[in-house]
């Protein structure tokens, strides 16, 4: 009886443990994806990014009025 007791704590036990393994493996691997993510890509550009634009402004800058 006390052997039976034994193997179920340590089936209990090693259940836990496999869960506890499984839920710290995924947030530290969407942590790791969260962090390989670039740096802009939460954010909406404010301005035009097209060439024409940068070009446009350059030309402007460097004209006498």
């Amino acid at each position: 009886m006390s052997g039976l007791l034994h193997f179920a704590g340590l089936v209990v036990t090693t259940m836990f443990a496999a869960g506890a393994a499984a839920g710290l493996n995924w947030m530290l691997l969407r942590g790791a994806f969260w962090m390989m993510r670039p740096a802009t890509a939460g954010r909406v550009p404010a301005r035009r990014t097209e060439l024409g634009y940068g070009t446009v402004r350059v030309a402007r800058a460097y004209s006498g009025r």
